[in-house]
């Protein structure tokens, strides 16, 4: 528990007030910033005390306590895995920090709440961190749902209010190319037929449609590749209004390859994917995935595509035949 101390003319306001009558902020029904700054900053600095103690240990039910959403997802498969092949956890790890936080906090009605920390980070040189922060309701705990890495200056600058907080977009009804409830599932179609120019061209899109179509038919394998939204709770997407009248929108995805190889073929599987697998891989195996990615949608009717800023895929399960 944090405890602040008053000084006398503050400490004289608290006790007056009562005696005017006890006046509550209701969340559910004000328009109120989803949170102040200063336990923004104390948000950030528990994830990280938790999120080190998590990666030190190889700890995934700690990480649970601060993570939910598809990073939580990949991060508590990622650390379940570690754990599975080293139990002493990682003695020479390297404690995150992070610094110059900026938090993006909008102002919004109802719950679940949700806040954005834009920050650097002692991982890589020239790149930072935007971590969304969702609340279910009050007096539930802050639980970070995305993680997005971009380089430096490379995420448009989000509009603000006139109070200069952010600006939450709707998930639909919205003057977006694509609406933010829909991202996801305008992905996972693209991936699957490759319709429609909403996309930008990049690593994220023709490149992977690219690399998958090289790898479905080897001499070895075939591999066969279905994506779906990720929706629902934690799962749902977070859109921020920029400046330039488009959005940042923050969303999930799972992603499935089954790849079936020839007769006699000596499958190799790494330590990690071992650790998360159920059956025998004899002749199939079947990767099971959640993608949270961060992209920029401009608004409708010009000539604008949907552009990747960051996309951060993990395996959560495993499955051999």
């Amino acid at each position: 528990m944090i405890r602040r101390r008053l000084g006398s003319g503050a400490a004289a306001l608290a006790l007056a007030v009562p005696l005017a009558g006890c006046m509550t902020v209701h969340g559910e029904r004000a328009d109120i910033p989803s949170v102040r700054p200063a336990e923004a900053a104390q948000v950030l600095a528990h994830f990280a005390a938790v999120s080190n103690a998590a990666t030190k240990a190889y700890d995934p039910a700690l990480v649970t306590r601060i993570e939910a959403g598809p990073l939580g997802a990949i991060d508590e498969a990622g650390l379940r895995a570690e754990h599975a092949v080293s139990p002493a956890g990682n003695p020479a790890y390297a404690p995150l920090v992070f610094s110059d936080p900026r938090f993006l906090i909008p102002r919004q009605v109802g719950w679940p709440k949700f806040f954005v920390a834009d920050t650097a980070v002692n991982r890589g040189t020239g790149v930072r961190w935007l971590l969304v922060f969702r609340r279910a309701a009050a007096g539930r705990p802050w639980k970070a749902d995305y993680l997005a890495v971009a380089a430096a200056g490379a995420v448009p600058a989000p509009a603000t209010d006139g109070h200069g907080g952010a600006v939450a977009v709707p998930p639909a009804g919205t003057d977006l190319l694509v609406q933010p409830a829909r991202v996801a599932a305008s992905y996972t179609t693209y991936l699957q037929q490759g319709a429609g120019a909403v996309f930008a061209a990049g690593s994220s899109t023709t490149q992977l449609r690219a690399t998958r179509d090289e790898h479905a038919r080897t001499p070895d394998s075939v591999t066969q590749y279905a994506d779906q939204p990720a929706q629902g709770g934690d799962f749902d997407p977070v859109a921020l209004r920029t400046k330039d009248g488009g959005a940042l929108v923050f969303f999930g995805t799972r992603h499935q390859s089954r790849a079936t190889y020839r007769a006699g073929y000596r499958l190799a599987i790494d330590a990690d994917t071992k650790a998360l697998m159920t059956g025998t891989p004899h002749t199939s195996v079947t990767l099971s995935s959640v993608g949270q990615q961060l992209v920029a949608v401009p608004r409708g009717g010009g000539t604008g595509q949907v552009t990747f800023l960051s996309r951060i895929v993990g395996l959560v399960s495993a499955q051999g035949g």
